[in-house]
C-alpha cells in the first residue's frame, strides 16, 4: 500500500503546492487512488503516462508541470531536491531461505536482494547466522543506495563482499546471471515467493550473446545508442566506443524501439542505455544489438576470456 500520510509530510516540507507522479509498470494501477488522496490533501496533481523502468527513467517531463515528483517503487539512483523516491516493500517469510541452504557450500556467503526486500536483509542475515552461515552484507553506494541491493545494471553489493559464493533473494534469473558474470562467484538464487532456489548457470546467456557477436561481425557501420533519460546517460562511455571504429556513429535516443532501428539502417547497434536491452529484448531487434564489453571485444580492445555484464557502475 502506498504511505500517503508520509509523502503528505515530505511535500510539505518541500512546500510543494503541485506534485507529478510516476509508477513503475507493477505499480501503475494505484495511480488513481493515491491521485485521489493527495488532490484530498490540497496538492494538485499530474500522473506520467510514459513507461517506467526505473529510478534511472525520471518523469521529467511530467515535473515541468508540478513542483515535485514522487517517483514509487524505485531508490534513488540520483539525488535531486525535487524529487521523492518512495520504494515500497514486499515482505515475505525469511524461514523460505530454508529451501536455499542444501544448496550453500560454504559458511561464509555474499547476500544481497533487489530495493522490494531490502528490509528484510536484517532478518535473512540472522536466519543464516542461525544455520550457522556468516552473510556478508555490503554497504550502499551511489548507484545502489541500500546495503545488500542490487539492480539489474549494477551488481556493486555482491562484489563488495568479497564472497565465492552468494546468494541471491529475488525473483527472476536476469539477476543472478548478472551476478555470476560481475563476480565470477558461485551464485545460488532464492525466489522467496515460490521457494524455489537454484544455482545459476550464465553459460547459456554467453552463448546467445556469443551468437549475437558473431553476426555483428563485420557490420557496415554500428550505432552507437546513447540514451537521453536521466539516468541512463552514458555520454563519456559512448563516445569512448565511438572512437574505436571509424565504422561507429553516435546516435541519441530516449526509447529504443525496434522501429526507430529500421528507419535509422544502421547494420548493427551499440546500446549503452538500458543494460537489458541487449539480453532481454534481442529478439525483437531487426540487427545485433551489442553491449559496450562485446562491442570492445569485436574492436580487439578487451579479450573474450575478459567477458563481462555491462554495469553502471557508481563515479
Amino acid at each position: 500500500m502506498i504511505p500517503v500520510s508520509e509523502i503528505v509530510g515530505r511535500l510539505r516540507e518541500r512546500g510543494a503546492r503541485s506534485v507529478a507522479l510516476q509508477f513503475p509498470a507493477g505499480l501503475a494501477r494505484q495511480a488513481p487512488a493515491t491521485a485521489a488522496a493527495l488532490r484530498r490533501e490540497g496538492f494538485e496533481v499530474i500522473v506520467s503516462g510514459d513507461p517506467c523502468y526505473g529510478a534511472c527513467d525520471l518523469a521529467l517531463d511530467a515535473l515541468a508541470f508540478a513542483d515535485v515528483l514522487v517517483h514509487f517503487g524505485h531508490a534513488p539512483v540520483e539525488a535531486r531536491p525535487d524529487v521523492i523516491y518512495e520504494p515500497v516493500r514486499f515482505d515475505f517469510d525469511v524461514e523460505v531461505l530454508e529451501n536455499a541452504l542444501p544448496l550453500l557450500h560454504g559458511r561464509r556467503i555474499g547476500l544481497v536482494t533487489t530495493v522490494q526486500h531490502v528490509h528484510l536483509i536484517g532478518a535473512m542475515t540472522e536466519f543464516l547466522r542461525d544455520h550457522g552461515i556468516e552473510a556478508a552484507v555490503s554497504p550502499g553506494d551511489g548507484r545502489t543506495p541500500l546495503a545488500g541491493q542490487v539492480l539489474g545494471c549494477n551488481f556493486a553489493a555482491a562484489r563488495a563482499t568479497g564472497a565465492d559464493e552468494v546468494l541471491f533473494v529475488g525473483t527472476g534469473v536476469f539477476h543472478p546471471i548478472g551476478i555470476r558474470l560481475a563476480t565470477r562467484a558461485r551464485v545460488v538464487a532464492l525466489d522467496p515467493y515460490t521457494g524455489e532456489a537454484q544455482e545459476v548457470d550464465a553459460d547459456r546467456l554467453v552463448r546467445r550473446r556469443a551468437a549475437v557477436m558473431a553476426k555483428a561481425e563485420g557490420a557496415a557501420n554500428f550505432g552507437v545508442i546513447v540514451s537521453t533519460k536521466s539516468g541512463q546517460r552514458r555520454m563519456d562511455l559512448a563516445r569512448r566506443l565511438v572512437a574505436l571504429s571509424d565504422k561507429a556513429v553516435l546516435v541519441a535516443m530516449r526509447e529504443v524501439s525496434p522501429a526507430e532501428m529500421l528507419d535509422l539502417g544502421f547494420a548493427a547497434y551499440v546500446n549503452t542505455a538500458c543494460p537489458r536491452l541487449a539480453y532481454d529484448d534481442q529478439i525483437r531487434f531487426p540487427v545485433p544489438v551489442l553491449t559496450p564489453p562485446e562491442f570492445e571485444i569485436l574492436c580487439g580492445v578487451r579479450a573474450w576470456d575478459d567477458y563481462t555484464i555491462d554495469e553502471y557502475l557508481a563515479p
